[in-house]
């Protein structure tokens, strides 16, 4: 039950709406009859405060639904006055002073009237206020149910609506590039002591791999060569 009850929660709550509304309207067109009876016929008093009921329903709809205009309001004012008068007048041609109901009820009642100064001893007073007070509030409760029954449509089971992340546009920026710091190395270098510097002898080369040609040199060193190259042979022989 509990479970049927969640799964069908939207409807159960309309219906709990509805039900007042159709149980008040069908007690207010018997009490709109006794009052357009005295005026007309009983069978044009019933279509009379059938119309009347229709009428007060059609107009709490469309102020519920903010249609624009003073007719509106007009309609929905005069109806529920008709409304009004027809369950007062109902309750107040009904009312028996003399039962014992009526007696407790105005001792019940006698302090509050007599805080605003209504004459708690006159019957008649007690009456009125007694049916003001039972025909007056039934207008009241089925137009309110009738309200709630057009505007609710499941709000509880809507889920609060998230702010909308605002995006904010991409602007192109023209990033600079980073300065690269030379990081500068110190190379530490070994020290070695001193060493005297010897002088370089030029390589020995040996005489026969020079060959000048003879044509360029003149007749004495021509004999000078010619006596080396015998002095090496002799040489070479010892």
């Amino acid at each position: 039950m509990i479970e049927w009850i969640k799964s069908n929660k939207l409807g159960v709550i309309r219906g709990m709406f509805l039900v007042p509304i159709i149980l008040v309207m069908i007690i207010s067109i018997s009490h709109v009859i006794s009052w357009y009876d005295l005026a007309n016929p009983t069978s044009w008093a019933i279509y009379l405060s059938i119309a009347i009921e229709i009428a007060a329903m059609s107009a709490i709809s469309a102020a519920s639904v903010r249609i624009r205009g003073f007719s509106v309001w007009f309609v929905f004012i005069l109806v529920t006055f008709i409304q009004f008068i027809g369950n007062i007048y109902f309750c107040y041609s009904d009312i028996d002073v003399t039962t014992k109901n009526f007696k407790d009820w105005s001792d019940l009642t006698a302090p509050v009237f007599d805080m605003i100064g209504a004459d708690v001893s006159n019957a008649i007073d007690q009456r009125r206020w007694l049916a003001l007070i039972e025909g007056g509030l039934l207008p009241l409760i089925s137009l309110t149910c009738l309200h709630f029954f057009i505007k609710y449509d499941g709000i509880d089971n809507i889920e609060p609506a998230k702010p909308k992340e605002v995006e904010e546009p991409v602007s192109e920026k023209i990033v600079a590039p980073e300065k690269v710091e030379e990081v500068k190395v110190e190379v530490e270098k070994s020290i070695q002591p001193n060493t005297p510097t010897q002088p370089v002898e030029p390589p020995v080369i040996p005489s026969t791999a020079i060959q000048v040609p003879r044509q360029t040199l003149a007749p004495k060193q021509r004999q000078k060569m010619g006596l080396s190259n015998k002095m090496k042979k002799i040489l070479g022989k010892l």
